[in-house]
C-alpha cells in the first residue's frame, strides 16, 4: 500500500524501478514517430524539406515539454488519491462534484483499455521490423504474434522474477537511445535549431500538412498517462528525477533521426529512420534490445489495465468477474477474463493491420482520448482545491486547444488504423455504461422501508419455536446507507416469503470509498442480541471478500463479549459450539411486466446479458455457495392496482 510517506522518497532503487515501469510506452517512441511523420507526408505527396525535419522536431521537442513535462510531471502527479494515481484514482477524488464526471472517467478508461491492445501490437510490430533492416526477406508477423503469445501466456504467473529486470534493461535503453542520437548530433550540430519553438510554429503555420504530421507527432507523448497511473508504485519524486534522464536521452535520439534525414531526405523511401541511425553491425543485437524494451512497455500496460479494470469493477463500472494474486507482490493481480480479451485483440490487429505504419492512427487516437479526459478531470479537481480560477482557465484553454488540435491531426487517420480505436473503445463504452446506467435504474426501483416498524416482528420471530429454525445467524447484504432504513424485499424475505427464525439477524453493508486502502468498519446494535448491522468502508482497490471480513468482525465480537453465536439448540448449547450461519442473496431480474421505455429496457437486456457472462454475486462476495440462498426478486414489482378489469354481469 501506498502513502504519502514514501510519495516524496528518492532512492537509487526507486529511479531504477520508475525506468522499467512507468517509461516503458514513451520510451520505445522513437522506435515508430518520426518514421510515422516522414512517411504521412511523402504518402500525402509532400516533400521532406529541411523546414519539415526542424519544425517536426520541435514539435516534437515542445509536446513532450509541454504535454509530458508540464501537464504530467508536474501539475497531474500533485493530484495524488493518497499517494494513488491513474484515471479512475483522480475521479475517485472529483466524483462528489458532479454526476457527469462518469462520462470522462468512462471514456479515459475505455480508451485507456484500447491502448493496452494496441501497445504490444504497434511497439513489438515496430521492433521486430528492425530486423528487415539487414535481412528484407524476415517475416515479421509469425515472430510478433509468437512474442505476444508469451507474453500473455506467463501473465497469470505473475511478473515479479522478470520484473527485477525491467529497470536495468530500460536503463540500457535510454542510454543506448542517447549514444545513438549523439553520434548524429555531433555530425551536424545545426540540427539543436530545433530546440527552437520557431520552427514548429513555422511548420504549423505555413505547411499545409500539418494536422497530417500532428497526427504522427502526437505518437512521441504516448505512455504520458502511465506516469500519473504508476504513481504509487514509484512515487512523485522518483518519477520527476528519472523524466529528467527519460526526456533528454529521447530528445538526442530524435534530434539524431532528424539529422539523418536531413541528409537522406531528397531520396527517402519510406524506411525507419531510427535503424538507420544504427551501425550496421549492431542491427540485431539493437533490435533484441529494442523488443525487450516493447515487451517491458506491453508488460506496463496490460498491468496497468487489470488495474484499471479491478478499480472499475469495485467502482461499479465494470461487471464482476476473477481477479487473481500470482504473487505476494503489493499490487500485483491478474484479471484472467481481461488478459484473454487484451490477447485476442492484439492479435486481430497484428494480422488485420499487419504492419506498424498502419496501427499509428489506432495507437495515437486511444491515447488522445485518454488525455482529453484527464484534463477534464484534473481541471475539476483543481477546483476542490481552490486554485484560482484564472490559472484553471489558462490550463483548460491551453492543454483543450493543444489537445482538440492532436485530435483533428489524429481523426484524419480514421481510414488508416483509427477505426480500430473507435470499435473497440465503443464496445468497451457500451459495457461500462451499461454497468453503470443499469444500477441507476435499478437504484430507482429499490424501495425502503423504517427498519424500526419490524422490530417486534423481527424479535418476536426469532422467538417462535412454531417457525422452523432456517439458521442460528442469517446474514442479509443490504444497500441501504443509512441504518434507519432497509430495503423491503429483505423483510419480505425475511416475515413472508417463507418465515425465517434465526438467534441473530444480521445486516451487512459495503461502501466503496473514494479513497484507495480504506478498510473500516462500523457495528450497530440494532435490537440487541437478535438484529446487527456492520457497515464495512471500503477503499477503491480493496478486494470485497465480504466473508472473510464479516467473520473477522464476528470473531471480534465474541472475543469481545459483545455477541453470543453459541447454538442455541439444547443439545449443542450444552457444549458451546457455534450455530451454523447462512447468507441470503436477493437476485433481481426484470419482470416482463414493467413500464421501462425503450432506452432503460435497452440498458437492462443488455446489463442482465452481461450478468450472466460475470461472476455471481456468491462468487464475487467470497461466499461459500454451500452456505447461500439465492433468492429471485422482480425489480419491479406489478400490483393488482395497475390493472385495470370490468367485471360482466352473469
Amino acid at each position: 500500500m501506498s502513502s504519502h510517506k514514501n510519495l516524496n522518497t528518492l532512492t537509487a532503487a526507486g529511479l531504477l524501478i520508475s525506468l522499467g515501469i512507468v517509461y516503458g510506452d514513451i520510451g520505445t517512441s522513437p522506435l515508430y514517430t518520426l518514421k510515422a511523420i516522414f512517411n504521412s507526408v511523402k504518402g500525402n505527396g509532400g516533400d521532406i524539406t529541411p523546414d519539415v525535419v526542424l519544425g517536426s522536431l520541435s514539435c516534437i521537442i515542445w509536446t513532450l515539454t509541454l504535454q509530458t513535462t508540464i501537464k504530467y510531471v508536474v501539475v497531474t502527479l500533485r493530484a495524488d488519491n493518497k499517494g494513488e494515481g491513474g484515471i479512475f484514482s483522480l475521479y475517485s477524488l472529483v466524483r462528489k462534484k458532479a454526476r457527469w464526471l462518469v462520462i470522462p472517467a468512462i471514456v479515459g478508461g475505455c480508451a485507456m483499455l484500447a491502448d493496452g491492445i494496441i501497445t504490444p501490437s504497434i511497439t513489438v510490430t515496430s521492433a521486430v521490423e528492425g530486423l528487415q533492416v539487414k535481412f528484407p526477406q524476415v517475416q515479421v508477423i509469425p515472430i510478433v504474434l509468437a512474442i505476444i503469445v508469451l507474453l500473455f501466456v506467463i501473465q497469470q504467473f505473475g511478473t515479479n522474477l522478470v520484473g527485477k529486470l525491467f529497470g536495468p534493461i530500460m536503463f540500457l535503453w535510454f542510454s543506448v537511445l542517447g549514444v545513438l542520437g549523439g553520434i548524429f548530433v555531433l555530425q551536424d550540430l545545426s540540427i539543436l535549431k530545433a530546440l527552437s519553438p520557431y520552427y514548429a510554429v513555422h511548420l504549423l503555420v505555413t505547411n499545409p500538412m500539418a494536422l497530417v504530421i500532428l497526427g504522427g507527432v502526437f505518437l512521441c507523448t504516448t505512455g504520458a498517462e502511465a506516469l500519473y497511473s504508476d504513481l504509487g508504485h514509484c512515487g512523485r519524486k522518483n518519477i520527476r528525477i528519472s523524466w529528467i534522464f527519460v526526456k533528454a536521452t529521447l530528445i538526442i535520439n530524435y534530434l539524431g533521426q532528424g539529422v539523418w534525414m536531413m541528409h537522406h531526405s531528397g531520396n527517402y523511401d519510406k524506411v525507419n529512420p531510427f535503424f538507420e541511425i544504427v551501425p550496421d553491425n549492431y542491427v540485431v543485437a539493437i533490435v533484441i534490445l529494442a523488443t525487450m524494451a516493447a515487451v517491458i512497455a506491453s508488460q506496463a500496460m496490460i498491468t496497468g489495465s487489470f488495474t484499471l479494470i479491478s478499480e472499475a469493477v469495485r467502482l461499479n463500472l465494470w461487471p464482476k468477474i476473477k481477479i487473481n494474486y500470482p504473487s505476494d507482490q503489493k499490487g500485483q493481480l491478474y484479471v484472467p477474463s481481461i488478459n484473454w480479451l487484451l490477447f485476442i485483440g492484439c492479435v486481430i490487429i497484428v494480422l488485420t493491420l499487419r504492419e506498424s505504419e498502419k496501427m499509428e492512427g489506432a495507437y495515437g487516437l486511444a491515447i488522445n482520448l485518454t488525455f482529453l479526459m484527464t484534463t477534464v478531470l484534473v481541471a475539476t479537481y483543481m477546483r476542490r482545491k481552490k486554485i484560482p480560477v484564472y490559472i484553471i482557465a489558462i490550463f483548460v484553454v491551453v492543454y483543450g486547444v493543444i489537445e482538440l488540435t492532436f485530435l483533428v491531426g489524429n481523426v484524419a487517420k480514421f481510414l488508416h488504423g483509427g477505426w480500430v480505436t473507435v470499435l473497440i473503445g465503443s464496445l468497451l463504452f457500451s459495457v461500462m455504461w451499461t454497468w453503470y446506467a443499469a444500477r441507476k435504474i435499478k437504484n430507482r426501483f429499490v424501495k425502503y422501508v423504517e427498519i424500526e416498524d419490524y422490530f417486534p416482528i423481527i424479535s418476536e420471530l426469532s422467538e417462535d419455536i412454531s417457525v422452523p429454525k432456517y439458521s442460528s445467524q442469517l446474514v442479509y447484504l443490504t444497500s441501504a446507507n443509512f441504518k434507519t432504513e432497509i430495503e423491503s424485499k429483505i423483510i419480505y424475505s425475511i416475515i413472508q416469503k417463507e418465515p425465517k427464525r434465526a438467534d441473530i439477524y444480521w445486516l451487512v453493508h459495503v461502501d466503496v470509498m473514494d479513497e484507495p486502502y480504506t478498510t473500516d468498519y462500523k457495528v450497530e446494535f440494532l435490537i440487541p442480541g437478535k438484529l446487527i448491522r456492520i457497515d464495512f468502508r471500503l477503499g477503491f482497490r480493496i478486494e470485497q471478500r465480504v466473508n472473510l471480513l464479516y467473520r473477522k468482525v464476528v470473531e471480534e465480537l465474541v472475543k469481545n463479549g459483545e455477541v453470543d453465536i453459541t447454538s442455541q439448540y439444547t443439545s449443542l448449547n450444552r457444549h458451546k459450539i457455534a450455530g451454523d450461519f447462512r447468507f441470503v442473496l436477493l437476485e433481481k431480474h426484470l419482470s416482463k411486466f414493467n413500464k421501462l421505455g425503450f432506452y432503460e429496457r435497452s440498458i437492462m437486456d443488455y446489463y442482465f446479458v452481461l450478468k450472466r457472462l460475470s461472476l455471481s454475486e456468491e462468487r464475487s462476495f467470497g461466499l461459500d455457495s454451500s452456505y447461500v440462498d439465492v433468492e429471485k426478486v422482480p425489480l419491479i414489482f406489478v400490483t393488482p392496482d395497475d390493472i385495470e378489469l370490468n367485471r360482466l354481469p352473469v
